[in-house]
């Protein structure tokens, strides 16, 4: 479905983009497509099993996906990585912090396939991300904030968009109605600094966040950021 002008969300079980196994609404990410013109950026490439469906919900929405040149990994897990492989396989070109960039090409209890009863396909990332950089990638500037704590790799990505600041944001915040925080399941699950992720990231105004699950914010997001940080500094400490 079309988000925002020429930036569309083309993967996500929970609001029913997308469907795995019966039951499962946490086993695809929310996928995202950004069309800058110069070509199609892909945030998050779903589990894997979903991938026809990912590119039979561009070929609606007119995108060719033939055209995508970059995918951007927000964390190692199988709902947002799984399917990565299977779009390097395509060309496209893998970016990722570090801490992702290693435990995807590991494949290993990071990506976290055990909790799908799933085997992760390790995958080479093309390009590795640094905090605070700033990438230019068919024409658009994205500034990287690694934020871990839900995972060792979780990043945020930020770019202008039609006027409106955006961000991407992974699992670093939980869905409405689903907890305020992503799965602390993970094998690098880290509270401490989940929290110290959750006050840099309470401080940045934003006007549009797409998370990795579940609906979407247009109305003061940093609002939402703050009850997490609020919430983590009340049930963590």
């Amino acid at each position: 479905m079309q988000l925002l002008r020429h930036i569309y969300q083309i993967g996500g079980d929970l609001n029913g983009i997308t469907f795995d196994e019966p039951d499962a609404l946490w086993n695809d990410g929310n996928s995202y497509i950004v069309d800058t013109g110069e070509g199609l950026i892909l945030f998050d490439c779903g589990c894997g099993d979903t991938f026809d469906q990912l590119l039979a919900n561009m070929r609606y929405w007119g995108l060719n996906p033939d055209n995508i040149r970059y995918a951007i990994l927000t964390h190692p897990h199988f709902d947002h990585a799984g399917g990565a492989y299977l779009f390097r396989q395509r060309g496209v070109r893998l970016l990722a912090i570090r801490e992702t960039a290693e435990a995807v090409a590991a494949g290993d209890e990071r990506c976290c396939g055990y909790l799908y009863h799933k085997t992760f396909t390790p995958v080479e990332v093309d390009q590795v991300l640094v905090d605070g950089e700033e990438i230019c990638l068919a024409g658009l500037t994205i500034t990287v904030m690694h934020l871990p704590g839900h995972s060792m790799g979780c990043t945020a990505f930020f770019f202008l968009w039609d006027g409106k600041r955006v961000v991407i944001s992974g699992d670093v915040i939980g869905t409405l109605l689903s907890g305020d925080f992503g799965w602390s399941g993970s094998i690098d699950f880290n509270k401490t600094l989940y929290i110290d992720s959750l006050r840099r990231f309470a401080r940045i105004d934003t006007d549009v966040m797409l998370p990795g699950h579940g609906m979407s914010y247009f109305h003061q997001p940093r609002r939402r950021v703050e009850d997490a940080l609020n919430a983590a500094l009340m049930q963590w400490r």
